[in-house]
């Protein structure tokens, strides 16, 4: 009994999954890559007590042990005192946020008025200046008219592992597709074996497309692994829908895997398809917001990376995970994604060689 030819699209996809599995190697780079990157970072930026900020008090008279007595005894604030030379050199290589002397003045209820020397382009300089002159102005005497009420609050979803999970998920997304498709394709062509499927009836596009679907395996499996880790390992929390993750993700994985079939429409050699690789990914590990906000960049240039598909991806994802929001609120993310989709598969397809 004879059996009905597959279609090419099922066999590309099925014949993908089977290279994978056959390359244990490459489950480090898929899952174990990821991971460890998440419990380095995630150990190295948890949540922790804010620690007292050193301070230095310049002089040897009696003003000095006084504003270094009063100094010290703020929980916000470690006050040591030091050499004029010495202080100033602690303040340039940023061992002290402060330097804390004596000013001309008379004393008021024994706390010697003061000067402050400090680079305020430092948050911490900033911080330990303005806790410096609250302990100073409170010991001599002053009595804030209004009362202020401070209340801690702790959210889920504010920590740095809470952003760096969902970024680790698009940049493990991007880098499979690039490095694994783009490579593949290139010892295929290398190999004689793109010339051999030019020979079958399998058009370029079921070849092409076949390539793209079989990534959604991987995606599904890398999204549960990865938030499964960081459930487990540090509590993060998935507040939106899967079934929104999981579109969100499809239609990622199509955007990042057209783009490596670009890069590779015509490439030669794995130095070629290496080099443009890293051309297209090393400016989203950089822009992109995977490890840091992006907004820390100037604004001028914040449309253009906001139009690159990794920082669409990982807006969209926190929106999702984090913030708990559908997927229709993301809807600018998901048209940069589409575009990323269309046109980068639509230029592979014109220029796309199997020789």
């Amino acid at each position: 009994m004879s059996l009905e030819p597959r279609h090419p699209l099922f066999e590309i996809t099925r014949a993908r999954l089977l290279e994978f599995v056959r390359q244990p190697e490459a489950l480090f780079w898929v899952f174990g890559f990821p991971v460890l990157l998440a419990v380095v970072l995630g150990l190295a930026f948890r949540n922790r007590p804010p620690g007292e900020l050193p301070v230095a008090v310049v002089g040897e008279g009696a003003a000095s042990a006084r504003l270094a007595a009063t100094l010290d005894a703020s929980p916000l604030l470690a006050a040591e005192r030091m050499t004029p030379d010495a202080a100033a050199r602690a303040l340039r290589t940023a061992k002290v946020e402060l330097v804390v002397e004596p000013a001309i003045g008379a004393a008021t209820n024994g706390v010697p008025p003061a000067r402050f020397r400090f680079d305020p382009r430092r948050a911490e300089a900033r911080t330990a200046r303005l806790a410096a002159g609250e302990a100073l102005q409170s010991a001599a005497g002053r009595r804030d008219p209004l009362a202020v009420e401070a209340v801690p609050v702790r959210e889920r979803g504010q920590r740095y592992v809470d952003f760096l999970i969902p970024g680790l998920i698009g940049l493990n997304l991007m880098s499979g597709a690039l490095w694994g498709f783009s490579f593949a394709i290139v010892q295929m062509r290398g190999g004689k074996l793109l010339r051999r499927l030019a020979a079958t009836p399998m058009r370029r596009l079921d070849f092409l497309v076949g390539l793209m679907c079989s990534r959604l395996v991987f995606f599904a499996l890398q999204v549960v692994f990865l938030l499964l880790f960081g459930w487990l390992a540090f509590g993060v929390e998935v507040h939106g829908s899967p079934l929104d993750i999981a579109l969100l993700g499809t239609l990622a994985t199509f955007a990042f895997t057209a783009i490596a079939l670009l890069v590779s429409s015509r490439v030669k050699t794995i130095e070629g398809a290496s080099g443009l690789s890293n051309l297209v990914m090393i400016p989203m590990w950089l822009f992109s917001g995977t490890f840091f906000s992006y907004e820390r960049f100037p604004r001028s240039i914040q449309p253009a990376i906001r139009a690159l598909p990794l920082t669409a991806f990982n807006d969209a994802i926190r929106m999702l995970v984090n913030d708990g929001l559908r997927l229709g609120a993301a809807w600018p993310q998901l048209a940069v994604l589409l575009f990323w989709t269309v046109v980068p598969l639509a230029l592979a397809l014109r220029l796309f060689r199997w020789q």
